[in-house]
């Protein structure tokens, strides 16, 4: 290689030409360096084939893990006190900031560390598994870890990828292998992939081996289902031949060599670059509105908490400017501390305070939250009514950050196909020339097998007509990508393409396997593709006849865009057709021949009947015009910076000047109560729209099928074909004043918008009309129109959003969720186009369908089938959300109960900073003694049952909008923890105050005193978690009981949990005080607690101050269940109240599985 090739490959690299250099690379195949006088050899450093995915090595563990959990606010929060602690004289040990925080950092990291080392055990597994590569003509092993970019590499049978390859060679004939993706994208079915055309013939490690050639490609990204390339290879003339390199000759690490006795492929991305490596980075994090709600509370408490600081600094300098309180006799201050400002005194003084009080931030809750959310995960995968027998799958939790989400949902915004619908494709009809055709019924005026009636517009069709017909039927047959294999070489259903062999037709797409099974029942048979010739069976079933078999030239891909495919093939006569289908809003503006009003009247009926329709056109081109588009479409192909785009404006040159042929009409069926799930959806209150790419007609079929839409709704239109009437801004203020005159005549229900009592309107909207909407005005403005939109949709029960492309629904979605109402919602699709709106969405859940796993790759859950939306939401959203709100609330009131009697024990020992309660119990308040019962409660607590919840679904109407977390529930729950703490303090106050207690006539002192407010604060927050049942059988709870108070569900487990805790309060007390252990003997604790437990008036003080403590709750449950009852406490009431089912498992009743369902009442 000489200076001046170097240089000049370097200047055209890096300085030249349309390609962007930087972000292509050059890989070696092989690492043998390209002929003389061919591109300049650069030796390029890629990573070696480690897979990585632990976050921790044995070095940055500790100080890695440590920066994460002190980027919690929480974490840092109490971190900064401890310091505090440490640096000043605080009135707390820095114990009891310390041990707390330590706790919760151990047992955080300690998880981290472990899931960390289950990850590097994983990685040690995959990085030594053994490979083969191809070295100087012979095989040789190694372990992956050791494989490079440029390396060739031999993949047997039922092996996976060590790393993504570009194919070589296979050991079939016509150079393809069957791959199976189940490990990157959970489709289990055979995919096939090409040999690049000019190395397909090489199968032995010898000729694979004297291979001469480059590849350029893009640089790796996570976009599983696209790749751009091209790879040069070198022969004995000087000029190499150029191929153009997609996702078809791309095989993915983690997918599996099927029927294929093995293949050669070339290293292109490893290790960390890898699809698969890349597609481990996780989506952008999702909060909830309980989260949300939870920070602002916290900042309110870090309010309060500093007013509470700086009004007891400014009381203790009042306190003190009298010289007899400033130094008493027995605190004299040395000179050092009469010498100091004033200023850093009362600084020193007011965060002395902030650690005294520092406890009013509840440091555990965060833990708990995790702790909840995690486990409370668990009861929707194991919901056994969610599991569907016929796929074998049940729901799957991707992330369980959003649980209580799932019972906030205002807006569901759905797909259709796949989602409402089966996507179980069924051929109808087709329409040829103006005359229509039925399986099994009359073609061509001819009478076929098991024939029966027909709808006939013109059953005598010309010489002309029958030519038309016959290139109808053979455009079916070649215009797919069906890929025909034999019956032990396919997984899942099949679909026979001739009774008479063991055969199947396997496609992405069911509606080409419907359609070209559809067309075998009129004879045309489509067999094989072999030797890139597409062979046909005639009606004649005349296999051999040359006229059909024909050359596939050249494939024009469908896309979401286009809305259509072509294919462009060659007869044995040497005639070359160019075969269009697609949709019919993509395929009559490029028609300039044939029956279009007829067909065009055809698809429409069809579309109103909720058929999936598709047009069928044609053209025919000679040489030359086939030779130029051959080079467009090859200079397209082999770009490698905006490939696609230049492959669609080919695609655009070439499918114009068409003959329309035909249509057809194939039916998707509605899925298994779909119509039950969407009506109980809007009797929750919940808004349901349906986002489709589908024509308006037939989606407003579907949406009518599954009561989407009701008879008497009204239905308004904003499409392109009355914008071609009336303009925009016409269309919206008219259809502004209709919905909204009858919104102001009566009243509307805020949620659903379901009322007998007046019009109920629904909204259809195309993609065309949105773009429309969305586009800025202009004056620069789009917000008029956006406005004047969502405010009819408001007033619409339900809305279609038809000819939608994936960005748009995501628009749609976003357009919702940052309306000024900031409504929650719900996204739910199962194809690749669902996931932008997915991703968008507060909540985005997958199906599980037929379409591929992408959209349940891409959730946040994943439900087999639409049907199960009604129980995830209407039940377990609404049972999450009950019982992480009143895990916030709890912890709040319980903390405010906790440090209030703080404070007010500052104005009794002038405002020295004394504390109230010994150390251990500052330390183990919220770690061990409260914080159990309410984890539980959160856990397993069911306030209703759940046939109920699923039969009243108007249920779900009384947690909306966060209603058990708004201002008004947060400040009542505060007042409840200041009265509670008031009873505390000041009850043991005026009980003991000057009061003998003891037979020996001893009187209480202040550790007794505090002990005796700490142990009433336990048992009334404690027993504040447990029992709220309204049935006499637990009435005489009520006035002595309060986490009792709040539980409706008890099981033996409640009980454990609730007694077990006071238990362990009781004992570590014994413990702590000495009595069991003497050698445990605490100097100022000293047999305090049980001198407390042997005085009578302790006893009365316990029973009474619990009972007053606990009395308001009772009251006020008793006075609004009775006078204002909610929906949710009508039916608690309800005497046939079933029981509810166990939400945990138990020997004698099945997992989250309802009781038999009863009827309803009225």
């Amino acid at each position: 290689m000489d200076c001046c090739s170097l240089v000049r490959t370097l200047v055209n690299r890096y300085c030249a030409g349309e390609e962007d250099w930087v972000d292509s690379r050059t890989v070696y195949v092989g690492h043998r360096e390209p002929p003389p006088g061919a591109e300049a050899y650069i030796p390029q450093r890629y990573p070696d084939n480690r897979i990585v995915s632990s976050k921790y090595t044995f070095w940055n563990f500790i100080p890695k893990n440590l920066f994460e959990q002190f980027r919690r606010i929480a974490n840092f929060y109490f971190l900064i006190i401890f310091l505090v602690q440490l640096i000043i004289d605080t009135p707390t040990s820095p114990v009891t900031s310390g041990l707390p925080l330590f706790f919760v950092i151990t047992v955080t990291a300690i998880k981290q560390g472990y899931e960390d080392w289950l990850r590097h055990k994983a990685d040690n597994a995959m990085n030594q598994c053994p490979v083969h590569f191809v070295q100087h003509g012979r095989l040789v092993r190694k372990q992956s870890r050791k494989l490079r970019v440029g390396d060739i590499v031999m993949v047997k049978e039922d092996e996976t990828f060590p790393c993504d390859l570009i194919f070589l060679s296979s050991s079939r004939v016509d150079g393809t292998c069957h791959v199976t993706t189940a490990s990157l994208d959970g489709e289990s079915s055979h995919k096939t992939h090409y040999a690049v055309q000019d190395t397909k013939g090489f199968h032995s490690e010898e000729d694979i081996d004297s291979l001469h050639a480059t590849i350029e490609c893009e640089q790796p990204q996570p976009d599983l289902y696209k790749f751009v390339g091209r790879i040069n290879v070198y022969n004995d003339q000087n000029d190499p031949v150029v191929r153009s390199l997609g996702s078809e000759n791309l095989l993915l690490r983690g997918a599996t060599l099927k029927n294929t006795e093995k293949i050669f492929g070339v290293a292109i991305y490893t290790g960390m670059e890898t699809k698969m490596a890349l597609n481990y980075q996780s989506k952008s994090q999702k909060r909830s509105a309980v989260e949300k709600s939870m920070n602002v509370f916290l900042v309110v408490y870090l309010c309060i908490l500093i007013s509470k600081a700086l009004i007891n600094t400014v009381l203790k300098y009042v306190w003190q400017s009298e010289p007899s309180r400033d130094e008493p006799w027995y605190n004299r201050k040395t000179e050092a501390e009469r010498q100091r400002n004033l200023f850093l005194r009362a600084f020193t003084d007011f965060l002395a305070f902030m650690v005294l009080f520092n406890y009013i931030i509840p440091v555990s809750m965060y833990v708990t939250v995790e702790l909840q959310k995690f486990l409370g995960s668990y009861f929707l995968t194991w919901d056994e009514e969610m599991f569907d027998e016929e796929m074998g799958e049940g729901p799957l939790v991707n992330t369980s950050d959003l649980n209580e989400e799932l019972g906030q949902v205002e807006y569901v915004f759905t797909d259709k196909t796949g989602t409402l619908t089966e996507n179980n494709m069924e051929f109808k009809e087709c329409c040829v020339e103006g005359h229509v055709c039925v399986p099994h019924a009359v073609c061509n005026g001819q009478v076929l097998p098991d024939a029966s009636a027909i709808d006939m517009i013109d059953a005598s069709p010309g010489a002309s007509g029958r030519e038309r017909e016959e290139l109808f039927f053979r455009a079916l047959c070649l215009c797919h990508t069906i890929q025909v294999k034999d019956d032990d070489e396919v997984d899942g259903p099949q679909k026979s393409p001739d009774s008479g062999k063991r055969s199947a037709y396997i496609s992405s797409s069911p509606d080409e396997v419907a359609l070209v099974e559809g067309i075998q029942r009129f004879g045309f048979t489509y067999l094989r593709l072999k030797d890139n010739y597409m062979e046909l069976l005639n009606r004649d079933n005349d296999i051999e006849s040359l006229s059909f078999r024909f050359e596939l030239l050249e494939i024009l891909s469908f896309d979401s865009v286009r809305r259509r495919m072509s294919v462009i093939v060659k007869s044995a006569a040497g005639e070359i057709y160019l075969f269009c289908k697609g949709a019919d809003s993509s395929i009559f503006p490029r028609v300039i021949e044939g029956k279009v009003d007829q067909i065009q009247s055809r698809v429409e009926r069809n579309a109103v009947e909720g058929l999936r329709t598709l047009c069928v056109a044609y053209k025919t081109l000679i040489p030359e015009e086939y030779e130029g588009i051959r080079e467009l479409l090859q200079d397209a192909k082999v770009a490698l910076q905006d490939r696609d785009k230049k492959l669609a404006e080919a695609y655009e040159q070439i499918e114009t000047d068409l003959v329309l042929l035909g249509a057809t009409a194939v039916e998707d069926r509605l899925q298994e109560k779909a119509a039950d799930t969407i009506e109980a959806l809007q009797k929750a209150g919940i808004k349901v729209w349906v986002l489709t790419g589908d024509k308006m007609e037939t989606a407003a079929a579907t949406c009518y099928a599954c009561k989407l839409f009701r008879r008497n709704t009204q239905l308004l239109e904003v499409t392109t074909k009355r914008l071609e009437e009336q303009s925009l801004h016409d269309v919206l203020f008219e259809l502004s004043k209709t919905v909204l005159r009858s919104s102001a005549s009566l009243t509307r229900d805020n949620f659903s918008g379901l009322s007998a009592d007046m019009q109920d309107y629904g909204l259809i909207i195309d993609g065309a009309a949105l773009s429309l909407i969305m586009k800025p005005r202009e004056d620069g403005s789009s917000s008029n129109y956006r406005e004047l939109f969502l405010d009819i949709c408001r007033n619409c029960s339900a809305v279609l959003c038809c000819r939608m492309a994936p960005l748009q629904k995501a628009q749609i979605v976003k357009l919702i969720k940052l309306s000024k109402e900031h409504p929650i919602t719900l996204a739910i699709g199962d194809g690749a186009n669902d996931v932008s709106m997915i991703l968008e969405a507060h909540v985005g859940i997958g199906v599980i369908g037929k379409e591929g796993r992408q959209a349940a790759r891409n959730s946040d859950y994943a439900i087999p089938r639409f049907k199960h939306l009604k129980k995830m939401l209407l039940v377990h959203g609404h049972f999450y959300y009950i019982r992480i709100s009143e895990l916030v609330q709890y912890f709040f009131y319980k903390n405010v109960c906790f440090i209030f009697p703080q404070f007010l024990y500052q104005f009794f020992c002038g405002f020295s900073q004394q504390t109230l309660y010994d150390t251990a119990y500052l330390t183990l308040y919220n770690i061990s003694f409260t914080s159990l019962p309410i984890l539980l409660y959160s856990l397993m607590e069911q306030h209703v049952a759940m046939d109920m919840l699923k039969r009243d679904p108007a249920l779900y109407r009384d947690i909306a909008k966060n209603a058990l977390l708004r201002w008004r529930a947060f400040i009542y729950w505060t007042l409840l923890g200041l009265f509670d703490a008031l009873v505390f303090f000041f009850g043991a106050y005026f009980m003991f105050e000057n009061t003998t207690v003891t037979s020996n006539g001893q009187v209480f002192g202040n550790w007794t005193f505090g002990t005796l407010v700490f142990t009433v604060m336990v048992l009334t927050v404690t027993l504040k978690a447990p029992a709220d049942r309204p049935d006499g059988a637990t009435a005489n709870l009520l006035v002595s009981l309060q986490l009792a108070l709040d539980t409706h569900y008890w099981t033996w487990v409640s009980h454990f949990v609730i007694w077990g805790s006071l238990l362990f309060y009781i004992v570590f007390s014994l413990l702590w005080g000495g009595v069991l252990w003497p050698f445990l003997s605490y100097q100022r604790m000293y047999y305090v607690f049980i001198q407390m437990l042997s005085s009578g008036p302790a006893w009365l003080a316990i029973v009474l101050l619990v009972t007053i403590s606990l009395l308001p709750d009772v009251l006020k449950k008793v006075l609004c269940r009775q006078l204002w009852p909610s929906a949710t406490e009508r039916v608690q009431r309800s005497p046939s109240r079933p029981a509810p089912a166990d939400a945990a498992p138990s020997p004698d009743r099945p997992l989250l599985t309802d009781p038999e369902p009863r009827p309803r009442r009225e």
